[in-house]
């Protein structure tokens, strides 16, 4: 990863995306797909359950870019293992209703575990570089 990227984020702007990449998730699993689940083909209860989990995070992280506690590092390292432990929540479900999905929703919750894992491999790199930071 570009380290001049990471140098020039601050822990605070990386809560802002993480809240606004959460949001985007919620309203994409709870207003769009519920209604259009045949689009996608995971159930309703649990993309009702997804999107839940998405508002929490959401909420969460933008708690913190707001508030900027003192210890942002500890947090965002918090919301890092959360997001991931969302991606293999997803994978699992994804491994339950396989025969479900469509090919559409397939496709979504692929790129959905991508970035998010991406984010989070980002948001570790964060803290490890602010802690490191002379």
């Amino acid at each position: 990863m570009n380290k001049r990227i990471v140098e020039n984020l601050s822990i605070r702007k990386i809560f802002l995306i993480d809240s606004i990449g959460a949001l985007l998730s919620a309203v994409l699993l709870g207003l769009v797909f519920v209604h259009y689940q045949y689009l996608i083909g995971m159930p309703v209860h649990i993309l009702q359950v997804l999107a839940g989990v998405a508002v929490l995070f959401m909420l969460y992280s933008f708690s913190c870019y707001y508030i900027n506690p003192v210890n942002a590092k500890a947090r965002l390292r918090t919301i890092a293992i959360a997001n991931l432990l969302y991606c293999v929540t997803t994978l699992i479900l994804m491994g339950v209703y396989f025969d479900e999905l469509t090919l559409l929703g397939f496709t979504y919750f692929i790129l959905e575990i991508l970035v998010i894992t991406f984010l989070a491999r980002f948001e570790f790199k964060s803290t490890y570089h602010q802690f490191h930071k002379s």
